[in-house]
């Protein structure tokens, strides 16, 4: 038994994909996956790990990704989904890839990026840099998923980073805080210097991808047939809306001006001083919303979908059922007057298979 999928469910996926980026697709996209389906084949050695540094840099490429095909045999792949994996290293991995070092947490939820030598701004210089160990492991990753998958399954862009989350990896704490105020013009030149290195190991690691399945994806599982990234500034929770104009902004738009369709991951309601100044990027196409631990569930933030739906961008939610039992597409596509310009991702158990395929139906969404 193989991964449940074909060729000709792609051509499908291409389709309806570029239909819906495109404003055009008259039903939301539904994206699930129902995980419980024999693979039809032992177990593999090696354990599932959530982040791929957990597997020490002895560990062969070709092994980590037969875990990786395992995981996608053990799926169904329902309605909008296909299957995917991406190389998580942990957000903001492009400080390692320049040389900090990657730290695994003792809980397999945390990994970060430490900076031994904390080198004031103007000492602080970015760089690509192609003999790094992190580097070469994502790309003996990416090259055996490719010769592994023979297309069919996707591999996803590894988590880059936003603009001022990498710098924030180099000056910790309050430095970059107090840097907004004492050296902004330091703080703009590393934003840029970083926007360039970016785009270097994107375009880098996108080589070794498109060779064998063209299209893009991230860790959110959107898939786009042009450039696609789910972009991020997690640091700008810290700053008001001025100075995320004036340090953020800019590299944001001229990111999104490359990128065919960006999409930006707006993370708890520290951020939400920015969405209105967000929503006039014209090339940002869409927002996911998370509104982060202790909070209300994301269902319960209609002015924040109205606002966005309004402003003509597309959305991203999780496929979730509420303390009321009501699904979340439900609710959000009823605050909105519309199902349309929603993308729902989520996963639920085999023996829900029912229950999806109703929810499935109720949006016109083919089942397979």
């Amino acid at each position: 038994m193989s991964v449940d999928f074909s060729s000709e469910r792609w051509r499908r996926i291409g389709d309806d994909y570029r239909q819906w980026w495109a404003g055009d697709l008259d039903r939301p996209l539904v994206h699930m996956t129902l995980h419980g389906r024999d693979p039809g084949r032992p177990d593999p050695a090696l354990p599932c790990r959530h982040f791929a540094s957990f597997y020490g840099l002895d560990t062969p490429a070709e092994d980590v990704v037969d875990r990786w095909f395992y995981d996608l045999e053990c799926r169904r792949y329902v309605g909008d989904a296909f299957p995917s994996v991406w190389a998580n290293f942990g957000p903001g991995v492009i400080a390692a890839l320049m040389g900090l070092e990657l730290v695994n947490g003792d809980a397999e939820g945390t990994v970060w990026f430490h900076c031994e030598d904390v080198r004031a701004p103007a000492d602080i210089h970015f760089e690509f840099d192609p003999d790094n160990v992190w580097y070469r492991r994502l790309c003996d990753l990416y090259e055996a998923a490719a010769s592994r998958f023979e297309g069919l399954a996707h591999i996803g862009m590894t988590d880059l980073g936003g603009n001022l989350d990498i710098l924030s990896s180099y000056r910790p704490g309050e430095k970059l805080l107090l840097d907004l105020y004492d050296q902004p013009d330091e703080v703009k030149r590393l934003t840029w210097d970083a926007h360039a290195v970016w785009w270097r190991y994107y375009e880098a690691f996108n080589r070794l991808i498109q060779n064998v399945h063209p299209g893009y994806t991230a860790w959110t599982p959107i898939y786009s047939d042009a450039p696609y990234y789910m972009l991020q500034c997690d640091f700008a929770y810290m700053i008001g809306p001025d100075m995320f104009d004036e340090f953020v902004k800019p590299e944001l738009s001229a990111t999104c001006g490359r990128l065919t369709n960006g999409f930006y991951h707006l993370d708890g309601p520290g951020q939400l001083p920015h969405l209105d100044s967000l929503l006039t990027i014209p090339g940002l196409k869409g927002v996911q919303w998370v509104p982060g631990a202790g909070q209300p569930e994301f269902t319960e933030w209609p002015e924040v979908y109205r606002k966005i739906h309004e402003a003509g961008k597309l959305i991203q939610i999780w496929v979730t059922r509420d303390a009321d039992g009501a699904w979340s597409l439900d609710r959000i596509a009823d605050q909105i007057g519309t199902a349309r310009g929603i993308v729902a991702l989520g996963s639920a158990p085999v023996e829900q298979e029912d229950e999806i395929m109703a929810l499935l139906d109720r949006y016109g969404v083919p089942r397979e």
